[in-house]
């Protein structure tokens, strides 16, 4: 599932469920009792005046506002360190291909042919490895990560009602802005960014601490991503 949706659909559910309960106790209301005026009676005179509610928009940015919360940070923290091992393993089989592409580039002209396509070979077979190694790792942090927040996002999806509902808001827009997903890209002013307001609130209901190191980042800033190693360029003959 893509990450995105997967936030998308946690914040939908939380807003369903709200909807939910503000239908039924709608449907729990009294009828109104039947119309004893006369039939001859102007329709306007009747009719109620209509109310003009003003909009008050909230702009979220979802997707970073989860990773930012104290318990996102420390999950996320605790995955790199999990992928620490698999990180140092291909740094060092990227150093290795450097070393023996400079060794390559650098050889002798005494160095026969057969020599020379043995060890290109050996650097080929080496950076296939580098690559399918990288990207195994990359799916896999990223596939975790997406677990891991989207368990966060399911929390944060009443916080983030509850917000907008208790500070009258009448709409909600996610500017988180990644692929798959709508992105805000001009509000009127006026308009409020609530991403670091509900961050803010969700550590304060969760009771997780804030992670010692590196220090938690504002809700406008993307998530961290496992570093993968570049890929050397091919040895030249």
């Amino acid at each position: 599932m893509n990450r995105n949706v997967a936030l998308v659909t946690a914040l939908a559910a939380a807003m369903t469920s709200a909807a939910g309960v503000a239908q039924t106790a709608g449907s729990q209301a009294p009828a109104t009792a039947p119309s004893t005026a006369p039939a001859t009676a102007p329709a306007a005179a009747h009719a109620p005046a209509l109310q003009v509610v003003p909009a008050k928009i909230a702009v979220i940015e979802y997707e970073q506002a989860t990773a930012a919360t104290n318990e996102g940070q420390r999950a996320l923290q605790a995955l790199q360190k999990k992928y620490e091992p698999q990180k140092n393993q291909l740094q060092a089989l990227q150093t290795e291909i450097e070393s023996l592409t400079k060794q390559l580039q650098s050889a002798p002209t005494t160095m026969n042919d057969e020599e020379k396509a043995s060890r290109a070979r050996t650097i080929e077979t080496k950076q296939k490895q580098l690559q399918r190694d990288g990207d195994d790792a990359t799916a896999a942090f990223n596939a975790e990560m997406q677990e891991t927040l989207g368990t966060v996002a399911k929390k944060l999806g009443p916080i983030v009602i509850k917000y907008v509902q208790d500070n009258g808001y009448t709409m909600l827009l996610d500017n988180t802005g990644q692929q798959g997903g709508l992105a805000v890209l001009w509000t009127q002013p006026g308009t409020t960014d609530i991403s670091q307001a509900i961050v803010d609130a969700y550590n304060a209901s969760s009771g997780v601490a804030a992670p010692a190191v590196p220090s938690a980042p504002s809700a406008t800033r993307p998530r961290p991503t496992t570093p993968t190693p570049p890929r050397p360029a091919p040895p030249k003959q």
